[in-house]
């Protein structure tokens, strides 16, 4: 999905608290600006989008390490704007390690809050109208089958009882650890110039697939409620209003509120 609010002066990067950086922290750091959140929103394009060739896009859960770092990368350039000054370098790879860290815990089912998590990534190969798009390609390329690919879009499955610091599903009423089949979909984003492709429909329509193999009968993402343009995407895609979060909260984690949508895969 694409980040669709406004830039949010607050830090909104939906990480684990493991993986988190301190927002206090990234505030106070003159070089850096949190412009969205990854919990299911998009930013629409303000310029327009280069069109992809389709037939060369590739969606699947990434394969090899440079991939999901590349993908980490993308997740960087979207969540962040940094602002070019000494010192800037060090604090973008450190953030970069610091995300992809955590995202391999979670991968690697080192966190035993998560059951099963997979990383879904969105490619292209470093040819035609893409070659247009030089940042993109410098910063979130890999190597496969010898051959340089970009990522594109990303986002993360997590199979779970919730996520931190997020509304939490009610769907199954009967869950365990065990014998879990509620999923979140979270982290997720396409690249700004490849934005009105059909990107996320597309990286949302792949997460479900492997939800079902998974078992999973209810999925859940959440989306900031001014977020308009996010919203009519899940909705294109299923899903529907659960419930939303309280004003108090939002206030207390400095945040826009949330919406909490569903949709059932068990049809």
């Amino acid at each position: 999905m694409a980040l669709l609010s406004s830039p949010d002066p607050q830090f909104l990067l939906h990480l684990s608290r493991r993986n988190c950086p301190n927002p206090k922290l990234l505030l106070r750091n003159p070089n850096l600006r949190v412009s969205c959140c990854s919990s299911g929103q998009l930013r629409l394009a303000t310029k327009e989008a280069v069109t992809i060739d389709s037939s060369q896009l590739r969606i699947k859960e990434f394969l090899t390490d440079s991939e999901l770092y590349a993908a980490v990368r993308l997740r960087i350039r979207t969540f962040y704007e940094f602002r070019e000054s000494y010192g800037v370098e060090e604090l973008r790879r450190a953030l970069t390690e610091r995300e992809y860290e955590g995202l391999n815990d979670r991968i690697s089912g080192n966190l035993v809050s998560f059951k099963r998590v997979a990383c879904i990534n969105a490619t292209l190969p470093i040819s035609g109208s893409l070659i247009s798009a030089e940042g993109l390609c410098s910063e979130c390329k890999f190597i496969e089958d010898g051959k340089e690919r970009v990522v594109v879009g990303t986002l993360d499955l997590n199979q779970c009882l919730w996520l931190p610091d997020e509304l939490t599903g009610r769907r199954p009423e009967q869950v365990s650890g065990s014998n879990l089949m509620r999923a979140y979909i979270s982290n997720v984003c396409v690249a700004k110039e490849l934005q009105r492709n059909g990107l996320g429909f597309k990286l949302i329509n792949k997460s479900k697939d492997l939800a079902r193999v998974w078992g999973i009968t209810d999925l859940y993402v959440h989306v900031a409620i001014d977020n308009e343009g996010a919203q009519k995407l899940y909705e294109k895609c299923g899903f529907v209003y659960e419930s939303e979060e309280p004003a108090w909260k939002a206030r207390f984690l400095g945040r826009t509120r949330r919406f909490l949508l569903w949709t059932d895969l068990k049809n």
